[in-house]
């Protein structure tokens, strides 16, 4: 079974051995209650070779006071399980109290990118992701780093902090893992009613609408405005938001003239989803 340790020494410990046997180090950072899509991640990093580690860790500094930390799903053996069969080296299980000491006063924040989709919606967040990516970076030490695109705006934040900061890690972002009915795994899907979880592929179909419709249709608004009808349509589903962005800049654009990322979040009873296509012209 693949090794747990919960020491900042025993994972620098750990990835060293491998570097000395001339292994690259590849690295998942993940929130726990792990699947398929997390699992398509760690083969992903399996098959480039070398040691491949994966981090557990329900990142505190990312959940606002009324979102869903103290009943966020903690399932570290399921999880190693799963680390296990998909190849993985070692996991990497954290205390909050050695990944943020005492009097802990530094963050980091990239900034622009935040402006549109979940940005506003949930403030600090993307600074405490990138604070806990980058020192993770710091302690796993790893040559790639794989995120799944389900999360465009971590991904694209977390990519252009790498960028700026001069961080030596190639982040690699793997494709959407779905369900066979087309709902995008995620760790909250577990949250759903079977009235919700039946509701719930509508999202991508919506998604998948609007991207036939871009086509022929390259007014912005006129897309979204499609959009959201489509998603408010769900039976049960509250729309958070609904937009048409540029994919690399995330800012809102009027005619689609260059690619652009559909992006949205709905709530379905309390469970809150996002999901995401590319649209390329």
């Amino acid at each position: 079974m693949t090794p747990v340790v919960t020491t900042i020494a025993e994972v620098r410990a750990a990835v060293a051995a491998a570097r000395r046997r001339g292994d690259a180090i590849g690295f998942v950072p993940t929130m726990g209650a792990l699947h398929e899509g997390h699992a398509a991640l760690v083969r992903a990093a399996r098959a480039a070779g070398g040691f491949v580690v994966v981090s557990v860790f329900v990142n505190p500094t990312q959940f606002g006071p009324s979102e869903d930390f103290a009943k966020y799903p903690r399932t570290l053996d399921a999880d190693r399980t799963l680390c296990h069969e998909a190849g993985a080296n070692l996991v990497f299980a954290p205390n909050a109290a050695d990944m943020y000491p005492a009097r802990s006063v530094t963050f980091v924040e990239v900034t622009e990118l935040d402006r549109e989709l979940c940005g506003p919606r949930r403030p600090g967040h993307f600074r405490g992701v990138c604070t806990v990516v980058l020192k993770l970076f710091n302690v796993v030490l790893p040559d790639r780093a794989y995120f799944g695109a389900k999360d465009y705006q971590q991904a694209r934040v977390v990519t252009q902090m790498v960028r700026d900061l001069n961080v030596p890690v190639e982040v690699v972002v793997e494709p959407t893992v779905r369900e066979a009915d087309g709902l995008a795994m995620s760790s909250r899907n577990r949250y759903l009613s079977a009235a919700e979880r039946v509701a719930a592929p509508s999202i991508h179909r919506a998604l998948l609408g609007v991207r036939a419709r871009a086509a022929g249709e390259r007014d912005v608004a006129a897309l979204e405005a499609g959009l959201r009808a489509e998603l408010e349509a769900i039976p049960g589903a509250r729309l958070d938001y609904a937009q048409v962005v540029d994919a690399e800049t995330l800012q809102p654009v009027a005619r689609v003239e260059r690619p652009v990322v559909a992006a949205v979040a709905v709530f379905l009873g309390t469970t809150r989803l996002i999901d995401n296509v590319v649209i390329d012209t």
